[in-house]
């Protein structure tokens, strides 16, 4: 059975940074790739956004909005993949998940659905002015 489990998720001001991580089992970890999605204030489940996402072979993609601010990486001997947030914004509050799929990390960003793919229970990141 597929688990993936996020954490690190809180509330901090603008400005500052959050670390989230997500912890996988039940799958081999290099078949997928893994992303961060977020669901915002009011939005529905069918509105997740692409967020961040790495292949098995360590490449990245990044939403345009995250770019600079955002860092997705992976340690795949403990299963777990990680998202950097620095120079937070008020926009970027939502609740965060984790994702594993296949397709590569661009196409997943882009075109994943919530009812495809593996998802996690969700961490939330609220982030003040």
């Amino acid at each position: 059975q597929v688990q993936l489990v996020e954490s690190g998720g809180g509330s901090v001001q603008a400005g500052g940074s959050l670390r989230l991580s997500c912890v996988g089992s039940g799958y081999t970890w290099s078949y997928y790739s893994m992303g961060w999605f977020r669901q915002g204030p009011g939005k529905k489940r069918e509105e997740r956004e692409g967020v961040a996402g790495i292949d098995s072979d360590g490449t990245t993609n990044l939403l345009d909005s995250v770019k600079g601010r955002f860092t997705i990486s992976q340690d795949s001997a403990k299963n777990t993949l990680y998202l950097q947030m620095n120079n937070l914004e008020p926009e970027d509050t939502a609740m965060y998940y984790c994702v594993a799929a296949r397709g590569g990390s661009e196409w997943i960003l882009r075109h994943l659905k919530a009812d495809f793919g593996y998802w996690g229970q969700g961490t939330q990141v609220t982030v003040s002015s």
